[in-house]
């Protein structure tokens, strides 16, 4: 699993971007936000910085990415 601290997520529709900006380019990943903590996990065997690069693409910075 790909885990990632990502900054300025706050409500539903940060959640839906985030997870439809993943699943647009790997349909099959399973994409856990989690608002309070402000992480994003994807079940997903990709490119860290790939995911990463994503995410950054939804307008969403992240800061932290590690494999877990």
């Amino acid at each position: 699993m790909l885990q990632y601290k990502v900054s300025g997520m706050t409500c539903g529709h940060c959640v839906s971007a985030v997870t439809k900006t993943i699943q647009s380019t790997y349909p099959n990943a399973k994409v856990d936000v989690d608002l309070a903590q402000q992480t994003v996990t994807v079940s997903l065997d990709q490119n860290l910085q790939e995911v990463a690069n994503l995410i950054a693409e939804a307008g969403y910075p992240v800061h932290d990415a590690k494999i877990t």
